[in-house]
């Protein structure tokens, strides 16, 4: 039987093993650095996001044609496990944030750190994530053979806008409280799991991302928002990232270890 590892005494082999494991985890910290290849990434994610939401929920309505809350129940499985697989794969390389409102949340808790990030990845990571909404919602629509077409389901209300707050505002903390808390590993399925089960407590079925759902406006299905929805919805995710970002700060001033200020950049991942 092994001795246990707190016991175990240093070898030239076991050293090695060491130095090597130790330059593993630097280079999966570290790599890439190149801004153009986690913009890549962003675009890549945000758009394979949208073509998940928008494609579970064409394949939905044509599964259960009567059937609303199989509907929604299916495009909310669909959801959460493409969701948490993307983040799994991208969240190395960009940090697979896929989402306007955490870009802006993970800036502004890093813009006192020097080695935070910049305005220029900012805007580098909002152009990709837009561009990939648009375009996931066009591939969705390709592989079920549906017209490109702008939406027609109206989704706003008093009700809706107060979930989008709520349903942002609690992705916000779920991913920087985590994040902060030094469990950075959970942040995959944690994510997923959140917004699977706001599709369930939210009125609006938890958007809660500025890029998918300018993305849904160009499905006109089961997943589409009409273009007038759009905007009180984007207002309220505004919202609710600044509600979120507020909450992490008071419950989390420091990640764990730290004196003072966040360690995420471009960055962190989110839906």
């Amino acid at each position: 039987m092994s001795a246990p590892v707190s016991a175990r005494v240093d070898t030239p082999e076991s050293a090695v093993v060491d130095a090597a494991v130790s330059a593993a985890v630097t280079v999966a910290v570290t790599w890439p650095a190149a801004l153009w290849r986690r913009a890549l990434g962003e675009l890549l994610g945000t758009g394979l996001l949208v073509a998940v939401v928008v494609g579970s929920g064409i394949a939905a309505a044509n599964l259960s044609p009567d059937d609303v809350g199989l509907q929604l129940l299916e495009n909310s499985i669909a959801t959460a496990l493409g969701l948490a697989v993307l983040i799994a794969v991208l969240g190395p390389l960009s940090g697979a944030h896929f989402n306007p409102v955490v870009t802006l949340v993970d800036w502004a808790l890093g813009r006192r750190d020097p080695a935070g990030p910049r305005l220029g990845d900012v805007a580098a990571y909002l152009a990709a994530q837009l561009t990939g909404g648009i375009g996931g919602a066009v591939l969705a629509n390709a592989m079920f053979a549906e017209p490109t077409a702008i939406a027609t389901t109206d989704r706003v209300s008093g009700a809706t806008f107060l979930a989008e707050v709520v349903a942002t505002a609690g992705l916000v903390l779920v991913i920087f409280g985590l994040l902060r808390a030094g469990r950075d590993t959970l942040i995959a399925p944690a994510v997923g799991a959140y917004i699977g089960a706001a599709y369930w407590f939210t009125s609006s079925t938890s958007f809660a991302n500025p890029a998918v759902t300018v993305g849904r406006v160009l499905s006109d299905s089961f997943a589409g928002i009409a273009p007038g929805s759009v905007l009180p919805f984007v207002l309220a995710q505004l919202v609710g990232g600044a509600v979120g970002l507020g909450l992490v700060a008071v419950l989390y001033p420091a990640r764990l270890g730290t004196t003072g200020g966040d360690v995420a950049r471009p960055g962190t991942p989110a839906h």
